[in-house]
């Protein structure tokens, strides 16, 4: 595996071994939802800022939000200095780097009337401006495989439920100690009702091993299907929630939970894919 010296650990190139890993966890994980016959979208790895705005990423995560802009070509000066450029050799920044996979799925279906209660599943690079880098443990992107359940709250519950007992199962048969904790990430804006439901019933459960969130299970009630106008057949907004994967950050507690030896871990999880399916 190749780190880039100035990126402090923030951006990799993952070796063969490294790539045949992950990509093993994302057949298992995308496997699962295969065979509840959950389509596949694909989504862009960029997103218009004005969309992404919808959800409140630039409220309430302002610290972890990365956007791109083209060059101001007309000035002279179009070569980086010391490694970076200046505001003012950019145009606007007229598009924003998702932080979360799963905004996908809500702009795939906005202004939509579901038939029925939906389940999709995708994959996508994600970017995040973090105080610090830690190689696979944490890095400037990474990819997230995610299970976005819409309809009806029970519906969306059903989801998380489900995931939850595979998640655990297939961490078990890997040998990972896995422990699942509350956590509050501010999907909603800070100061609204739904941040103060959040504040009182717990919405996000993280997985977490060696001390580290590989996965997490998240109940949003309507707030996409608000903010993206997904409604039910019954006229009412639907719910969502999802169910995420960092796969390089599994690829990192699997190699370390098998002393570097990837091979042994690529193994693990191909039986522990069989036994889980």
């Amino acid at each position: 595996m190749q780190t880039s010296r100035k990126s402090k650990e923030a951006i990799v190139i993952l070796d063969p071994a490294h790539t045949e890993l992950i990509k093993e966890l994302d057949r298992t994980f995308s496997g699962w939802a295969l065979a509840e016959n959950i389509q596949e979208i694909t989504p862009p790895p960029i997103y218009e800022v004005a969309d992404l705005q919808k959800f409140d990423v630039y409220e309430n995560f302002p610290h972890l939000s990365l956007v791109a802009a083209a060059l101001y070509t007309d000035r002279v000066r179009t070569q980086p200095t010391n490694g970076a450029f200046i505001a003012e050799d950019m145009l606007e920044a007229r598009f924003g780097l998702p932080i979360a996979t799963c905004y996908g799925a809500y702009l795939f279906y906005e202004n939509s009337v579901l038939k029925q209660d939906t389940t999709v599943t995708l994959v996508n690079r994600c970017f995040r401006n973090e105080d610090k880098y830690e190689g696979l443990r944490r890095l400037v992107s990474f990819t997230m495989r995610e299970i976005v359940a819409l309809g009806s709250f029970e519906y969306t519950q059903n989801l998380l439920a489900r995931f939850t007992e595979r998640i655990q199962k297939f961490a078990c048969e890997v040998s990972l100690d896995l422990t699942k904790v509350a956590a509050s990430d501010p999907f909603f804006a800070r100061h609204g009702t739904r941040a103060v439901m959040q504040k009182l019933s717990s919405v996000k459960h993280e997985f977490q091993a060696d001390e580290l969130a590989i996965a997490s299970v998240n109940t949003h009630r309507n707030y996409f299907g608000e903010r993206c106008r997904i409604r039910l057949a019954n006229g009412e907004f639907a719910f969502t929630s999802c169910v995420a994967f960092g796969l390089e950050r599994w690829v990192a507690v699997l190699a370390n939970a098998h002393q570097g030896d990837l091979a042994a871990a690529l193994v693990a999880v191909h039986n522990a894919a069989q036994r889980t399916a």
